[in-house]
């Protein structure tokens, strides 16, 4: 069973969002708050497997919900929800830690299927929303690329699957495009997971544009 926090400060939504959620035979929500605060205050005592955070929220914005609940190291992992895709306050969720996003205009499905990818260890990153989303925020800031802590501990082969993994590829699809085998491509993602300190493949991915790694 997948534990959920649902956080939003629209009532409405908040119980809709849960309601949706508790159905699912291998969903169960194990709480809700309505501003940022709570809902970290919340992933502390509850220990939900997946957080559901709205971004603008009182008291406490969900930006900074993320930041703390993902330096907290509990292995809670959060998924942003948001209204526009190209809001730049999710990237920022994502710098934060999140793993991923979804839409709220989207069918509840992805909603539901999102939950259980980034449960899974995953990332949202395969939609192309995700891909230009790091772009836009790498275009705006003009910063100069950083050499993330790690990168020189990563050969040659795993540099290019990072490269990969940062344009949206799956396993299967770095399988495939690589000429290798599955867990050949998954043993590749969990060593660079562990080289460059990162969570899940939505910080990878991260990681490879701020490096300079990938451009557009």
């Amino acid at each position: 069973m997948i534990k959920v926090l649902v956080a939003d400060d629209e009532a409405l939504l908040r119980s809709a969002f849960s309601s949706l959620i508790a159905a699912q035979d291998d969903l169960e929500v194990v709480g809700a708050a309505a501003d940022g605060r709570h809902a970290f205050e919340l992933a502390e005592k509850l220990g939900p497997d997946v957080v559901v955070m709205d971004v603008r929220m009182p008291v406490m914005d969900g930006i900074e919900a993320t930041r703390r609940i993902t330096r907290d190291r509990s292995g809670s992992r959060v998924l942003i929800l948001t209204t526009f895709d190209l809001d730049e306050y999710v990237f920022e969720a994502l710098r934060a830690g999140a793993s991923g996003f979804a839409l709220k205009s989207r069918p509840p499905e992805e909603l539901l299927n999102g939950i259980r990818t980034v449960a899974a260890g995953e990332a949202l990153l395969a939609p192309s929303v995700t891909r230009r989303l790091i772009e836009h925020f790498t275009d705006r800031t003009k910063a100069a690329a950083k050499t993330p802590w790690g990168l020189d501990e990563v050969t040659e082969r795993e540099r290019e699957v990072l490269a990969l993994v940062a344009r949206g590829l799956s396993n299967a699809e770095l399988a495939t495009t690589l000429h290798i085998t599955l867990p050949t491509a998954k043993t590749h993602v969990s060593r660079l997971l562990t080289k460059l300190g990162a969570r899940d493949r939505t910080q990878l991915a991260i990681l490879a544009y701020e490096s300079g790694i990938v451009a557009r």
